[in-house]
C-alpha cells in the first residue's frame, strides 16, 4: 500500500461517529478533500459540515462518489458499520479501504504515541492528557473520543513528535496502534458481541498492554491484571502514584498527589467525582514520565473544563439543574446519577435515558435496571440502534427493559417525544444520559429551561 499522505480524497463511512471524525478533521485540516456518510445527522455532524466537510446522509452512491478516482481516494470505515450500498461499491470498484484504527495507527506510528484505554474514563483521561500537552506547549495532535471544552473539538494539532489518542476496544481496534507510553483505566466487561466474556475482554487489554515495550511507560489503575510489570495508580490507597486526602473549596475539588520522586503536591481542578481525581491522577503520571514541569502541570490542571457530555451541568436561574452526560454502560450509569444525588441531595431527579445498541441493552439489562431505579422519575427512550438491526434482536426493547426497573414513575417515550414530556414533569434535576442521537435535546432543553 502507498502512503496515506500521497491520496487527495478521504471519504468516511460513518463520519459521525467520535473516532471518525477526529481523523476527518485531521485530514480536512492538512488540505485533503474529506467528504462521508453518516446513517443521522447530529450536533457533531452538523459542525463538521460548518467546518467544510461534506456529509451525505443516505445509503446511495451520489454524483460524489462516483467522481472520485481509485489512484487518489481512500476509503476509512469504522467496524461498527455493517453492510452499506456506499461501502458495496467501494470494494466492487477496488478502492483502497482501511478501518480507522488501522489509519490512526498509521498516521501516529511515527510518533510518540501516549494511548489511553479502558472500557471507562479513557476519555476523560487522553482529553485530559492533551490538554496538560497543550498548556505546557508539548508538539503533540490527539485523536479524542470526545468534545474538548478547553478547544471545542476532539482534535488538536500543535506538532508531531507525540500522539495523544484513544484506544479503543471495540473491535480489538487497540491493536492496531504503536503506544510509546499507555495507560489502561478499568477492564470491566463491555462489547460482548465481540468478546464473548469478561476474560476475552482481559486478554484484549493484555494484548494491548503488551505492544508498550518499557514497564515504566505502562500504567494501570492499580490491582488490574494485564500480565505483566506496570506503573500502578488509584485513588486513597497507596499505589507507584497516588491521590489522596479530597475534599470541596469554593466549588473546586482539591486532592494531595503522590508520586515517586517529588515531595506531595496539593492540586486543585474544577471537575467533581472521586473517578475523575484517578483519571488525573495518571494523567500526570504520564506527562511527569515525560518529563513535564510539576508546577506548569499544576497551574494547566487549574484550566481543565472537562468534556463535553461528561457531567455537563447547568444551574439555571429559575432554579431548575441540567445535567448532559455520555454515559451509556451500567457502571457509568451508576457514577452519574450517584454523583447527581451527592451534589445535589434531597432533590427530584428526573432521568431521561437512551439505552445504546440492542446488544449492550440485552447484555447488561437487570444492571441498567438496578442503575435506572436509583432515578426519582425515569423517561425510557427507544434503543439506539448505531450498527445493529433491531430485527436481529427479537424482544429486547425499551419496554422490555422497562419491566425490571424497580420503580413507579418511569415511561417509554420516543426521542421525537422526549421534549414535551419533560416539559410536563415536575422535577428539580433534570439528567439526560446516552451515547446515541440524545445529544439533540440539549439545544431544545437549554432554550426551554432559559426561558421557562
Amino acid at each position: 500500500m502507498k502512503s496515506i499522505a500521497t491520496y487527495q480524497n478521504f471519504y468516511f463511512v460513518g463520519i459521525g461517529g467520535i473516532g471518525m471524525s477526529a481523523l476527518a478533521r485531521y485530514f480536512h485540516s492538512i488540505g485533503k478533500n474529506v467528504l462521508g456518510y453518516d446513517k443521522t445527522p447530529t450536533k457533531l455532524t452538523k459542525t463538521l459540515e460548518q467546518e467544510g466537510l461534506k456529509i451525505n446522509y443516505e445509503d446511495v452512491v451520489t454524483d460524489e462518489i462516483l467522481q472520485l478516482q481509485q489512484d487518489n481516494s481512500l476509503i476509512i470505515y469504522t467496524p461498527a458499520i455493517k453492510k452499506l450500498s456506499i461501502l458495496e461499491y467501494f470494494q466492487k470498484n477496488d478502492f483502497q479501504i482501511l478501518k480507522r484504527a488501522k489509519v490512526l495507527g498509521l498516521i501516529t506510528e511515527n510518533t510518540n504515541c501516549i494511548a489511553i484505554a479502558g472500557t471507562h474514563g479513557k476519555t476523560t483521561t487522553s482529553t485530559l492528557v492533551a490538554h496538560l500537552c497543550k498548556e505546557i506547549d508539548l508538539p503533540f495532535s490527539c485523536f479524542l473520543g470526545g468534545i474538548s471544552e478547553n478547544f471545542n473539538s476532539n482534535f488538536l494539532f500543535n506538532g508531531n513528535e507525540y500522539s495523544v489518542v484513544e484506544a479503543d476496544e471495540y473491535d480489538r481496534s487497540f491493536l492496531n496502534l504503536h503506544p510509546n507510553w499507555a495507560a489502561i483505566t478499568s477492564t470491566d466487561a463491555d462489547h460482548l458481541d465481540i468478546y464473548g466474556d469478561k476474560e476475552t475482554i482481559e486478554k484484549g487489554f493484555s494484548d494491548f498492554a503488551n505492544l508498550v515495550k518499557n514497564d515504566q511507560q505502562l500504567f494501570a489503575r492499580k490491582g488490574l491484571e494485564i500480565g505483566r510489570k506496570y506503573q500502578s495508580y488509584a485513588v486513597n490507597e497507596k499505589a507507584d502514584y497516588y491521590s489522596d486526602n479530597l475534599r470541596m473549596e469554593n466549588g473546586k475539588t482539591i486532592f494531595d498527589f503522590h508520586s515517586p520522586n517529588l515531595p506531595t503536591q496539593t492540586m486543585e481542578w474544577q471537575i467533581p467525582g472521586i473517578h475523575n481525581v484517578e483519571n488525573a491522577t495518571v494523567a500526570l503520571a504520564i506527562l511527569l514520565g515525560i518529563g513535564a514541569e510539576i508546577e506548569k502541570l499544576k497551574i494547566a490542571l487549574s484550566k481543565f473544563k472537562g468534556i463535553k457530555r461528561r457531567f455537563t451541568k447547568h444551574i439555571l436561574d429559575n432554579g431548575k439543574i441540567y445535567i448532559d452526560d455520555y454515559a451509556h454502560h451500567p457502571t457509568e450509569l451508576d457514577a452519574v446519577i450517584g454523583s447527581a444525588k451527592t451534589f445535589f441531595p434531597n432533590k427530584k431527579l428526573l432521568v431521561v435515558f437512551q439505552p445504546h445498541l440492542y446488544s449492550r441493552t440485552r447484555d447488561f439489562a437487570e444492571d441498567f435496571a438496578r442503575s435506572l431505579s436509583n432515578s426519582d422519575e425515569l423517561l425510557l427512550l427507544d434503543i439506539y440502534p448505531a450498527r445493529e438491526l433491531q430485527q436481529d434482536f427479537e424482544g429486547i426493547n425499551s419496554a422490555w427493559l422497562l419491566e425490571k426497573i424497580q420503580m413507579e414513575r418511569k415511561e417509554v417515550c420516543s426521542l421525537e417525544k422526549a421534549l414535551e414530556k419533560i416539559k410536563n414533569k415536575e422535577f428539580d434535576v433534570l439528567l439526560t444520559v446516552g451515547a446515541g442521537n440524545i445529544d439533540t435535546l440539549y439545544d431544545p432543553i437549554m432554550n426551554w429551561l432559559g426561558n421557562k
